[in-house]
């Protein structure tokens, strides 16, 4: 049904209307991608700052949860509270899915303009009045 009515359209029209379906399909596949996030978590050990603390003289370190990224180019290191990591390690789940997502977009974006390009110069190259 779409096929048939993009067949009909004319070129500047045709290509609208494919960047809206793709757009369509884009939103509908990231639609349940929330909380999204970008880094990683990490678990780490370390002794605490408190002196005579008696996990650490027993030498039992302290664990905590780390969120690394990048901000501007510079790795920022931010401090995640445990109740909060299940949700950002979700996040960060989803924030991986919404990327492979984007490069298949690029993909097909460029798939799309190098068969739009190809049906241009075969429709370029053939005379008026001959026919395949």
């Amino acid at each position: 049904m779409i096929f048939a009515y993009i067949s009909g359209m004319n070129e500047k029209n045709r290509i609208r209307l494919l960047n809206r379906l793709n757009q369509k399909a884009f939103q509908s596949e990231v639609a349940g991608l929330w909380p999204l996030a970008r880094g990683s978590l990490t678990l780490i050990r370390k002794p605490c700052i408190r002196p005579g603390c008696p996990a650490c003289a027993k030498g039992v370190k302290h664990s905590a949860y780390i969120l690394m990224t990048r901000d501007k180019g510079a790795r920022r290191c931010l401090y995640v509270p445990r109740d909060l990591a299940p949700i950002l390690r979700q996040a960060l789940r989803n924030g991986k899915v919404l990327e492979r997502s984007l490069a298949r977009m690029a993909m097909k974006m460029i798939l799309a303009y190098r068969g739009q390009r190809l049906r241009q110069t075969r429709s370029s190259r053939r005379s008026p009045g001959r026919s395949r």
